[in-house]
């Protein structure tokens, strides 16, 4: 197990609560990939990076707690509840991801999420 790969998760929630596109741009390697169990799709880098962007700037603040993580030989796995803020004030998502990582860069990963209570307050908040 390495002692990077917790400094690396850090710093990953860290750049997705901040919306911080270019820090999560290096900590992706080139050949990232993201997988959700919502749609059955793995996303390539750039349109997790794109998808990432847009979250933030749509759901507004948001914030990781009741934070769960088991460091792995070849990454990690994250439970953990998402708080929103802004348009989504109130709203909490448990999450689980599971990371293929280095010391320095993401592989892979892999979210179980259900987005919906997400999407219907995006919907909602849009028609008024």
């Amino acid at each position: 197990m390495s002692v990077g790969v917790p400094a690396l998760a850090d710093r990953f929630f860290a750049a997705v609560t901040a919306g911080d596109i270019p820090a999560l741009d290096s900590l992706y390697g080139p050949d990232a990939v993201v997988w959700h169990n919502y749609d059955d799709v793995e996303q390539d880098r750039d349109d997790s990076l794109r998808l990432l962007g847009r979250l933030a700037r749509a759901a507004g603040p948001m914030r990781y707690t009741e934070v769960r993580r088991i460091v792995l030989e070849d990454g990690f796995v994250q439970q953990h509840v998402v708080e929103l803020g802004g348009r989504c004030e109130g709203l909490r998502m448990p999450a689980m991801l599971r990371v293929w990582c280095d010391d320095r860069h993401i592989h892979r990963i892999e979210e179980y999420v259900d987005p919906g209570p997400l999407t219907a307050r995006l919907a909602a908040t849009a028609r008024s």
